[in-house]
């Protein structure tokens, strides 16, 4: 079962981590403010159920208070996993919820090894992805200004 919840735990801080960027110390907070991406509407969702919803202005647990005043720290993300991980490994229930909200993520979110979490970004104007490619590619724009 443990390493099931430790998957579990990798699978789901990018999305709480994402949450706690954009929302900040509300991260927990009760509102029907829309999310901005399914990432991080789905990565509050998910650190409210495993830390509880508080009352705006009320103080976060520890682990998650380290993540919102700085989400790209290594050190806060993994005391943020330890966390979710003893909550998880406590509460049979709250990781049979954990899962099932895991289960309706977007299929087009993608997190683990060779992914991306982007928080608080802004695009004005062209914007190009590219997970890899191989061979030979050019890329250009087929605007002649």
């Amino acid at each position: 079962m443990s390493g099931d919840v430790v998957q579990v735990v990798a699978e789901i801080t990018p999305y709480i981590t994402a949450a706690a960027g954009a929302y900040g110390v509300a991260v927990l907070a009760r509102t029907q403010e829309e999310a901005a991406t399914a990432t991080v509407a789905l990565g509050r969702r998910l650190a409210q159920r495993v830390f509880g919803v508080r009352a705006d202005g009320e103080e976060l647990p520890e682990a998650l208070a380290d993540v919102v005043e700085d989400p790209d720290d290594p050190d806060n993300t993994a005391a943020l996993r330890k966390a979710v991980r003893k909550a998880l490994l406590t509460d049979g229930e709250l990781a049979a919820d954990v899962r099932a909200l895991l289960a309706r993520a977007p299929a087009a979110v993608r997190t683990g090894e060779r992914s991306q979490t982007v928080v608080n970004s802004v695009i004005v104007g062209d914007a190009i992805q590219i997970g890899s490619i191989g061979g030979n590619a050019r890329i250009g724009s087929t605007d002649r200004a």
